[in-house]
């Protein structure tokens, strides 16, 4: 993992790939179009490009009209302004009449640094992982994000896809993507780490300290918060018996969350949850906001060593 890119930025250049191939696509955005990067496709097709201004609330329903038309919608933002401040719109004008409308926002995490607390969504998987009938795609990297975003166009239903404002390395070699299905990206028998979004590759960076050490985890990317690949938890789990789950999000509500329902009543096995305990955001550069919040990799691996 060398180059580095930010997945707003494989996302704004994935709609001018997706939009060539898919003429019923449109993007929708909220007056910030130069920072979630959806100003690749206004470029690329003007007439397809709607700026709502910042309107969040009205860019959610004017999506949820489109879609009644056979176009799909990409609906862009700010996490906390799309999950935060459109939620009523999201949950009952998209996802109660299972409109197919994805909503991909980004800015999400601590990871944006300077913008500060109030900006920093911490609860935005929670919140639309709990709206029935809503998927929750996470990705990794610039690649990961490009699939993501044509296999959202190709799934019908509302959806819901996290992006970050930081760039993050490009993973070299080019996984798999199937909604729903998540990817093991090392193999370890100590403990079974399950990581998403900007964590994946600090996850991978602590596997390679703890290595160093003799302790082995199996680190996978689980870029689906929902549906979750029930299976695969349930497998890791079980050959590992030690359970940790890294994410850049609260710890309520999210990925950790995710994975404990899976496996509560089922597996016995240590469990820690990695992520924001109930502080929010504060301002700061990007770097330096992760590790006040123990999510860079040597703080990684010190809690998965002292768990174990």
């Amino acid at each position: 993992m060398s180059e580095k890119i930010a997945t707003r930025e494989a996302y704004g250049k994935a709609l001018v790939e997706l939009g060539a191939v898919k003429e019923n696509v449109v993007v929708l955005d909220a007056d910030l179009a130069g920072a979630t990067m959806t100003k690749y496709f206004k470029g690329a097709y003007p007439d397809r490009f709607f700026d709502c201004g910042i309107a969040e609330a009205n860019m959610v329903n004017v999506s949820a009209g489109l879609s009644t038309m056979g176009l799909i919608p990409f609906c862009s933002t700010f996490a906390m302004f799309g999950a935060g401040r459109a939620y009523e719109q999201i949950r009952n004008t998209v996802a109660y009449p299972r409109l197919n409308v994805k909503v991909c926002c980004s800015h999400a995490g601590v990871s944006v640094g300077e913008d500060g607390g109030s900006h920093q969504s911490i609860e935005d998987i929670g919140l639309m992982r709990m709206i029935p009938g809503m998927t929750v795609v996470v990705p990794a990297d610039a690649k990961e994000t490009k699939k993501a975003t044509f296999a959202l166009a190709e799934m019908e239903g509302p959806a819901y896809m996290r992006l970050a404002r930081l760039a993050s390395p490009v993973f070299e070699e080019d996984y798999p993507f199937q909604i729903g299905k998540a990817n093991i990206l090392r193999e370890g028998k100590d403990a079974a780490v399950f990581a998403c979004g900007l964590m994946v590759s600090e996850t991978l960076e602590a596997a390679k300290l703890l290595a160093a050490e003799g302790i082995e985890i199996s680190v996978i990317n689980m870029h689906t918060i929902k549906p979750i690949d029930a299976d695969c938890v349930m497998e890791y789990a079980t050959k590992c018996g030690n359970v940790i789950t890294v994410e850049e999000h609260s710890t309520i509500g999210g990925l950790g969350d995710a994975v404990a329902d899976v496996l509560m009543g089922k597996v016995n096995c240590k469990f820690l949850k990695i992520g924001i305990n109930d502080r929010f955001g504060q301002s700061g550069k990007a770097l330096d906001v992760l590790r006040e919040y123990g999510l860079t990799a040597d703080q990684i691996a010190a809690k998965i060593k002292e768990t174990l």
